[in-house]
């Protein structure tokens, strides 16, 4: 067991942590302040396609992508690409300026895994270029979507096209202006085996029939420029070419697609943790309060040495988990995968909430990320499968295991 990086990552790794001294920092106030101006609404920071045009020529670009999608790949394996994804995580924007933001990750691996030449050709590119954006459709207002069995959209086949009705919500990117393509989950059987009813297609942002049914926000944020939105799918036609690996493998694309998706989340998580404990640590040795500093109460050290502890588990668990998927696959890694999803927005929540606590009224403002961090985290908790369905499964499959063991 190694815990040094490899050359090629800590070579890496020095030029993301420049680029982000150097690009990201400094324009973290920028950012915020432009897509939370209501006049801009739904429109792209001004000075993202030129970061990303900085990132692409300093080798910095698409660098999620695992090395087993060989053309498509920078050649990296999970476990490498994890510290990148920590460091880009510390602001939560920034994995966008290197072509390593959700839910594109997740198309792109679906494209690049299970998509037709065809697809590829059209949708794929253009995403690992950066030229266009995506959103992923799953959830559905009026079934529990963490029991995605209940999803209940319908894509039914009417000569060369499928036609699509239903509504969902809580579809992250899809106000981008660049969003030019969504992968929809609905059914296709009704009366088959439950995961086999399901399939998943493309469908151009613009096609007749989508529309958007309203704007949701999280915890008071519209979240622009990508928002989350509900939208409603009235008699939407594509053809049959659109669909992806077929009817009934909507299950498959989705299990290899989220598996992934939800180690991202974590190696983010934990670089926004990391990032609120050095506030945290930074603010009690510079507050004094009744004579002496805050960084001189016991209880102060106490959480700002929990914290550490805590994020330090977290990291050993998805640098775990990330070489398990190298290793065995992510089907053999799955208690791995559902393990950190469950610690790792949890645990950056509760250091994020510590951290606002030292930072007195400060900690509740936007001066400091920790408020950020604390509220994303706790949207985290819900994304990609709520930590209650992680743990029922996770248990399930634990049981399972070890009663099948002989007792020692």
């Amino acid at each position: 067991m190694d815990f040094e990086y490899s050359t090629r990552v800590a070579a890496l790794l020095k030029t993301l942590e420049a680029f982000m001294d150097e690009h990201v920092y400094p324009n973290e106030r920028a950012y915020y302040d432009f897509v939370h101006d209501q006049n801009n609404l739904w429109q792209e920071w001004p000075q993202m396609e030129a970061l990303k045009d900085k990132a692409r020529a300093a080798g910095l670009w698409n660098l999620f992508l695992p090395h087993e999608y060989g053309e498509f790949s920078p050649g990296l394996s999970n476990l490498e690409y994890a510290p990148l994804a920590e460091a880009m995580g510390r602001v939560p924007w920034a994995s966008q300026i290197f072509n390593c933001s959700a839910p594109d990750t997740g198309n792109m691996e679906v494209l690049a895994k299970f998509g037709s030449p065809d697809q590829q050709e059209r949708w794929l590119k253009p995403l690992l270029a950066g030229k266009i954006r995506s959103a992923y459709v799953m959830t559905e207002p009026q079934v529990a979507s963490s029991d995605a069995t209940n999803l209940e959209l319908s894509i039914l086949p009417d000569g060369d096209d499928y036609v699509i009705n239903g509504r969902k919500w809580w579809i992250s990117n899809a106000m981008h202006p660049r969003c030019d393509i969504f992968i929809v989950m609905g059914k296709t059987h009704f009366d088959a085996p439950r995961h086999i009813q399901h399939s998943q297609i493309l469908v151009p942002r613009d096609t007749p029939g989508v529309e958007v049914v309203r704007h949701l926000t999280v915890f008071g944020s519209h979240n622009s420029p990508g928002g989350e939105v509900e939208l409603k799918f009235d008699n939407v036609r594509v053809p049959k070419e659109n669909l992806i690996l077929g009817e009934g493998r909507g299950f498959e694309i989705a299990q290899g697609r989220l598996g992934p998706g939800r180690i991202h989340h974590c190696m983010r998580s934990i670089g926004q943790a990391q990032r609120a404990l050095e506030h945290m640590a930074r603010r009690a040795d510079s507050r004094v309060a009744f004579g002496k500093k805050l960084a001189d109460q016991s209880s102060i050290r106490q959480d700002v040495a929990r914290s550490f502890c805590e994020v330090e588990m977290a990291r050993l668990l998805t640098l775990k988990a990330a070489d398990a998927m190298d290793r065995y696959g992510n089907k053999k890694a799955k208690d791995l995968i559902a393990a950190i999803k469950v610690i790792a927005p949890t645990m950056a929540q509760t250091v994020a909430d510590r951290a606002i606590q030292v930072h007195g009224g400060m900690g509740v403002s936007d001066d400091t990320p920790v408020a950020g961090f604390f509220t994303l985290n706790r949207y985290i908790r819900i994304t990609d499968g709520p930590e209650e369905v992680h743990m029922s499964q996770l248990g399930k499959q634990k049981i399972a295991e070890y009663a099948a063991m002989n007792a020692r």
